[in-house]
């Protein structure tokens, strides 16, 4: 039989309907941007979509995808994810396990030599001249040697590592492992939330930055898929900007000078292209995301 009491029972449905409030804020915005994606661009004009297309039209996936560049920019910012996310969880991990060692001398000193450049930088145009120094203009590694470093996410995996009893580490070093071996066959292991946190952190970050390519990059093949996005939405907005000012000169009548898709719907296929990884990936790291943000934050 049930007990609940009155107050409970109405606790339940309030929360419910709370909850089942912010999924409707959260999850509306998208489908209302895959709605103005998938639906004809010319009809998307006259506004009034919700959730779902009036006039099923796949024009807008078809420009972007058809585009010769967006092949290669495709690939190099697969290769910039996977390359670039590894390699900057190799060395903040590593980092962060260095700096869980009782023998090592200076931690202060070094950590406040790794802050400096939290809060001060000498801004665009030095930052220019070092990788131009470095030779990392239209270099591919200029998307992965300068981000490979994260004083933050060090910070957040030193403590995740801290919770970690240090008597596993100390019986290893008695049966003779190094610490090299301690770290790859007993922290590694264990540290499995918060590396998957630190990977979608890293991974967002590198697949949805273009303004590494806009200053760095002028060797074409090179060009990421969110840059070349972005230079057709700009494409996109600067063709309607045209065709507006020929209607109100009078040059053109309109009826077949029309642009086949529109900046609005351009944008919108490129907001679901841009987010459709994140998307699938995030769903497989989800149950490792909590546990791996809050397990380092309560000491007893």
């Amino acid at each position: 039989m049930n007990h609940e009491s009155l107050s409970y029972r109405i606790f339940k449905v309030g929360n419910a309907s709370l909850l089942i409030l912010i999924v409707v804020a959260m999850v509306f915005p998208y489908l209302n941007v895959l709605a103005y994606a998938l639906n004809d661009p010319m009809d998307s004009q006259f506004g009034g979509l919700t959730f779902y297309p009036r006039e099923l039209s796949f024009a807008n996936f078809e420009m972007l995808l058809t585009n010769s560049a967006i092949i290669q920019s495709t690939l190099i910012s697969v290769l910039r994810v996977v390359i670039g996310t590894a390699f900057a969880l190799l060395i903040q991990y590593t980092c962060a396990y260095a700096f869980t060692l009782k023998g090592l001398q200076g931690k202060g000193i070094i950590l406040i030599f790794l802050m400096i450049p939290m809060y001060f930088g000498g801004g665009l145009i030095p930052v220019y001249l070092l990788y131009s120094k470095m030779h990392l203009l239209n270099n591919f590694l200029v998307y992965i040697l300068p981000v490979s470093f994260s004083l933050y996410n060090m910070v957040i995996i030193r403590s995740f590592l801290y919770t970690i009893p240090d008597s596993l580490a100390e019986s290893a070093r008695i049966d003779g492992a190094n610490e090299f071996v301690i770290m790859l066959r007993i922290y590694v292991p264990l540290s499995m939330p918060i590396l998957a946190v630190m990977a979608l952190w890293t991974a967002v970050y590198h697949w949805n930055d273009w303004t590494t390519t806009l200053y760095f990059i002028t060797d074409q093949k090179l060009n990421t898929l969110q840059y070349i996005l972005m230079q057709i939405l700009k494409e996109g907005e600067r063709m309607a900007s045209m065709f507006q000012e020929a209607i109100r000169a009078g040059i053109t009548s309109g009826a077949n000078t029309q642009p086949q898709v529109t900046p609005q719907a351009i944008r919108a296929a490129n907001i679901i292209l841009t987010t459709i990884p994140i998307v699938i990936v995030y769903p497989f790291l989800q149950k490792h995301f909590v546990k791996g943000i809050t397990l380092g934050a309560v000491k007893e």
